[in-house]
């Protein structure tokens, strides 16, 4: 019966394509990991490839202008930093937002020179099939 073996492998193989695709926010959640390992690593490259080339952040903040940042942000301080309160996601077919606490320090030592925690909003979208950060805004809240 080989169009029998034909179709069950098929339909196998269906299967474990259809098992291996990762949620969407599930790979949110993951990409929002990334960032935040790739920021304390300082690694701008890897923080850039997750921002979409249309990235707008605040008072016009473009995505070389929010690099920028990140590198004033690590001139100023040599440990850095970042804790992130519970992710609270909103999908709406390929977009996202996503809110959140986060806990930033720096300075020079294993104790932070300076420390703040933000209020973060952020709007997502997905781009050949990766998450990529469209928006940002950030607020302190102490």
């Amino acid at each position: 019966m080989p169009g029998l073996r034909t179709w069950l492998f098929t339909l196998a193989c269906l299967l474990l394509v259809a098992c291996s695709t990762e949620p969407p926010e599930a790979a949110l959640r993951a990409r929002i990991d990334q960032m935040q390992v790739a920021a304390e690593a300082r690694d701008s490259a890897a923080v850039a490839e997750a921002l979409s080339e249309e990235f707008a952040g605040p008072e016009g903040m473009d995505r070389d202008g929010f690099r920028r940042y990140l590198a004033l942000v690590w001139l100023r301080n040599r440990e850095v930093g970042v804790q992130l309160g519970p992710l609270d996601v909103a999908l709406i077919g390929e977009r996202a937002t996503v809110e959140f606490t986060a806990a930033a320090r720096g300075g020079e030592g294993w104790l932070p020179d300076r420390a703040q925690v933000y209020r973060v909003k952020t709007g997502w979208r997905l781009e050949d099939g990766e998450w990529k950060l469209l928006s940002a805004s950030w607020e302190p809240t102490l």
